[in-house]
């Protein structure tokens, strides 16, 4: 059986829903972006949203596509980095009550947790403490780690620590894993576009990005964007929200339509939609078969609140899922 490594931060989310973005100016976070912020800072959010609609799950980029990928039926791992605490702990029980396997360091830092803040529209502003998940080092990385697995996910937002993410890339690469990138908030993205590139161009299979990230990264429009990055990557694929997406492959440019969704919250719908697209490729599907299984997943995240579904969400979508392998 194919088996995926994902590789992120590992965070534990705190999904707020704000009335008025007005909030957003307050705490200094630009609309739809995520920022980096200490821990009086988070607590600080924490706070002064107290009397706010909250929910807590495990989270990070990397995280939420390989929990998808686990209840697609896929056997996956995680690196992460945590805090020897509550938090801590409760990353480490959901990774395994979803089957997947925890690699987990543990580090003296608190465990880093993202603060969510979802406007009425459903937009997504992230106020990111990466507490532990900061601590992950290239000498944690190991090439032990990737042995058995066939395909390495990794997000953009580990790009603080650029030793330790060549390192991981490159081991990965060595052990002859297929790797995916999911590039980072376009603000991130804008202030290591030279490092980025250079992965790119090294090491990556299968490259994931949303419209202000390409631009961020190339600065042109997606279209133009994907097509650049394309000469250097086999596979580029483009999320463009509510108009769907399209891939750059052997087959030329591909576009994908929606699933049919209310939007209520937009937290992981990239995410799951990487997670969908991999399903696909691993079983060998078409670019166009793929990116509708991403957009199953990502058109059905939306309508909830958070990252996660329960299993009777799952076993909806696993039945939307085989109907197109047939």
């Amino acid at each position: 059986m194919t088996k995926v490594l994902g590789m992120g931060n590992a965070l534990v989310d705190i999904i707020t829903r704000i009335d008025d973005d007005s909030i957003l100016k307050g705490f200094g976070l630009p609309r739809g972006s995520m920022t980096l912020v200490d821990l009086d800072t988070s607590n600080y959010i924490h706070s002064e949203t107290a009397g706010m609609s909250k929910s807590k799950a495990s989270g990070g980029s990397a995280a939420n596509t390989i929990h998808g990928l686990a209840h697609l039926g896929i056997e996956t791992g995680f690196i992460g980095k945590v805090g020897d605490d509550d938090m801590g702990k409760f990353f480490k029980k959901d990774m395994q009550v979803n089957k997947i396997k925890p690699i987990l360091f543990r580090s003296m830092n608190e465990t880093g947790r993202a603060m969510a803040l979802i406007s009425k529209d459903s937009e997504r502003t992230f106020a990111t403490y990466l507490g532990a998940a900061v601590d992950l080092t290239a000498e944690d990385i190991s090439q032990g780690i990737f042995k058995g697995y066939d395909y390495f996910y990794i997000e953009g937002y580990l790009v603080q620590d650029k030793e330790m993410f060549e390192k991981a890339m490159r081991l990965a690469s060595v052990a002859g894993l297929k790797i995916c990138l999911d590039l980072a908030s376009y603000n991130i993205v804008a202030d290591n576009i030279t490092f980025f590139k250079s992965m790119i161009s090294e090491y990556v299979d299968i490259l994931f990005a949303n419209e202000e990230e390409i631009r961020s990264l190339t600065g042109k429009t997606p279209e133009d964007g994907a097509r650049e990055i394309s000469e250097i990557c086999k596979l580029v694929v483009i999320k463009l929200g509510a108009e769907g997406s399209f891939c750059i492959c052997e087959e030329g440019m591909v576009r994908i339509g929606v699933r049919p969704s209310k939007a209520i919250d937009t937290t992981g719908a990239g995410d799951l939609y990487a997670a969908g697209y991999i399903y696909g490729h691993m079983k060998g599907f078409s670019a166009e078969v793929c990116g509708k299984m991403g957009a199953i997943l990502s058109g059905r995240i939306i309508e909830l609140i958070g990252a996660k579904m329960d299993e009777s969400h799952w076993e909806n979508l696993r039945r939307e899922i085989t109907a197109l392998e047939n």
